[in-house]
């Protein structure tokens, strides 16, 4: 037993498969081999069957057995005629000198053709002439059977022996069963070969992107299927592991930004507030201040009050952004009329500084997206270069492609140096500080625009123009 289990599976298999195949040959050949014998002794007790009633015909005829000439319907020369009455009792025999007196309603044959009307013994015995027979019996209308004998001789023997060829091809279909067996279980033993190897992997958890395709069939397609299955697994596994690692860096980024935007909005108060409390403490130590100059200092704590509103409300929005989508509300509006209205604020105070808006964005531009966010995107981009550019056009424009609207914003200002481009949206960031500040900016305009276009599920960038100055690109999905 343990050496039958130390054999792999597949040459188990095979064991078993060739065990079943030679009980299975054997139990056929044996059950066509007595078939085959059985069919030669009917066609022999058929033969004699025939002669039977040959006989019966001639009795009846008032024919004496003695008399009857067989050579015309019997082939046999030495063959054994017995006449049995309906008491069991032998009234002729053509083998014998004196007939036996016992009754022969006991033999197998007799019985037969009582009870069927005719019946055989393949091999029997006959204690009156102490030779073997096949006999034939068959029964008469009178009741009288009349038995044929052939001698159970050796061309007898012959005759009713089964083919032997039939044993050899029968044998050649064992081989034929066994090779095929072979071949068959050892491709299924590659198969479970394969798996067995395949689930070892898997249990140690490696990575299935090197296994090779199992063969076309329902066994392979099966294995196939559950490698597939498995490494779309490890891939489930594999991208929720990468989400939570970046879902862990967004967490991490969030709170980095959250705490430099908290120590920019300090540094950000620190100036107007010192400002504000340098220009009120000066006015309370100098009560007697002249009118003039005491309005200067409360047009200065104005101009810094000012500024601290524009703070704080570029930085509540910021936050509103950080929050995400659900913070936000969307609905059906007109990109165009959003662009339109914005025009219309801005253009006193460019105009004021000699600075024409040229608005080339026209028609139904149908987006779903907030009204107040798109606005504070395309407000941010004109008051930049109304403060600071040094252009003397703004030109806005837009064109529609099957899936996104592009929209541009360009001044012809002098632009900025190439270094600063890629941190332009950065959050207080500033190209120069000084200006910025003069101007009355809070360094978040340029960054609530990313985050207001990202919201949108857009883009913008920036570039120089060749003619001077920048032009900031806005690509919006049409959903």
């Amino acid at each position: 037993m343990a050496s039958w289990n130390k054999l792999s599976y597949p040459r188990r298999l095979f064991a078993w498969l060739l065990v079943y195949s030679l009980l299975l040959v054997t139990c056929f050949t044996a059950y066509q081999y007595n078939r085959e014998k059985q069919f030669k002794a009917e066609e022999l007790d058929g033969r004699l069957q025939l002669i039977n009633r040959y006989i019966i015909t001639e009795l009846d005829e008032g024919n004496p057995p003695a008399t009857l000439n067989l050579k015309a319907v019997s082939p046999y020369d030495d063959l054994r005629i017995s006449v049995i009455d309906t008491a069991g009792m032998v009234i002729f025999d053509n083998s014998l000198d004196s007939l036996p007196g016992g009754s022969h309603l006991d033999r197998y044959e007799i019985r037969g053709a009582i009870n069927r009307g005719h019946a055989c013994s393949v091999r029997r015995h006959s204690a009156s002439t102490g030779s073997t027979y096949f006999y034939s019996a068959t029964l008469a209308p009178d009741g009288t059977i009349v038995r044929t004998a052939v001698p159970y001789s050796v061309s007898l023997y012959s005759m009713l022996r089964a083919d032997y060829g039939f044993l050899w091809v029968m044998g050649a279909v064992a081989l034929i069963f066994c090779i095929i067996g072979f071949f068959a279980t050892r491709r299924l033993g590659q198969h479970l070969s394969r798996l067995n190897d395949f689930a070892a992997r898997a249990e140690r958890g490696e990575r299935i992107i090197d296994i090779a395709p199992f063969p076309h069939d329902e066994l392979g397609d099966i294995s196939n299927n559950i490698v597939r299955l498995y490494a779309r697994l490890q891939q489930a596994l594999t991208s929720r592991d990468r989400e939570h690692r970046a879902a862990l860096h967004e967490q991490k980024e969030k709170e980095r930004i959250k705490k430099q935007l908290t120590n920019n909005i300090n540094h950000e108060l620190k100036t107007p507030v010192a400002a504000i409390a340098v220009c009120l403490e000066t006015m309370l130590e100098h009560e007697n201040m002249a009118p003039d100059k005491r309005h200067e200092f409360l047009e200065r704590c104005y101009s810094n009050t000012e500024r601290l509103q524009r703070l704080l409300t570029d930085v509540s929005l910021i936050t509103r952004l950080d929050d995400g989508d659900t913070a936000i509300t969307r609905s059906p509006v007109n990109l165009a009329d959003i662009v339109a209205d914005v025009v219309s604020d801005t253009t006193p105070l460019a105009t004021a500084r000699s600075i024409a808006i040229d608005n080339h964005i026209t028609g139904d531009l149908p987006f779903t997206g907030n009204y107040d966010l798109l606005a504070s995107v395309f407000r941010n981009l004109i008051d930049n270069a109304v403060a600071y550019s040094g252009a003397s056009l703004i030109s806005l424009s837009a064109r529609q492609t099957p899936s996104a609207y592009i929209m541009t914003v360009a001044d012809n200002g002098y632009g900025v140096a190439d270094e600063h481009l890629p941190r332009l949206f950065e959050r207080f960031y500033r190209v120069d500080k000084g200006r910025s500040r003069a101007a009355g900016g809070t360094g978040l305009g340029l960054a609530i625009v990313k985050n207001v276009i990202l919201m949108h599920g857009g883009t913008v960038d920036v570039r120089r123009s060749p003619e001077g100055g920048l032009i900031f690109t806005i690509t919006l999905k049409i959903k």
